[in-house]
């Protein structure tokens, strides 16, 4: 297989699954290495594929239907597993995290955490990582991109931030 036709095989395992593939499982797949993939991802996304790299791998898609809504939140690190726990809980996906940089402006963290598993994933990458949440960056201050399959699920992400206090006014 030539390089070319693996990076047509990436692109191809990545829009049909239903779930981020990580670096190291298509180095297995491809009998490569993990930096050879990210070379791959990396040519991709410049010939123009919209890749988005997220804590548990890569993965390419358009937005789900539903709703999709950006929501202000300020919380210590501490609480984090609770906030994504609490949009999960009620039937969101936290997205992405933003936060404002006072020298490079917005920086955009993909998470897609759809379930409880993925946030206890997330979870342990930060706790057995050296690296800091976003939102250390800004002292708690944080955006969430939550995506909904509707109202009502939106509603009770929204209303369950909000008692916790988690939702910036």
């Amino acid at each position: 297989m030539t390089a070319q036709q693996r990076r047509a095989a990436i692109e191809a395992l990545l829009r049909q699954a239903g779930a981020p593939i990580s670096a190291a499982a298509l180095a297995e797949r491809f009998s490569v290495s993990r930096q050879i993939i990210v070379g791959d991802i990396a040519l991709l996304r410049a010939g123009g594929v919209l890749i988005t790299a997220t804590p548990r791998g890569y993965l390419i898609g358009t937005p789900g239907p539903g709703l999709r809504r950006t929501v202000a939140c300020v919380h210590s690190a501490a609480d984090t597993g609770r906030e994504l726990m609490l949009i999960v809980d009620n039937g969101g996906e936290a997205v992405d995290v933003v936060v404002e940089h006072p020298i490079y402006g917005e920086l955009r963290g993909p998470l897609c955490l759809r379930t409880r598993g993925d946030v206890e994933e997330f979870l342990r990458r930060v706790e057995g990582g050296s690296a800091k949440l976003l939102s250390a960056l800004t002292d708690g201050i944080h955006l969430h991109t939550i995506a909904c399959p509707d109202q009502a699920a939106m509603d009770r992400v929204l209303s369950a931030l909000g008692e916790a206090g988690f939702l910036l006014k």
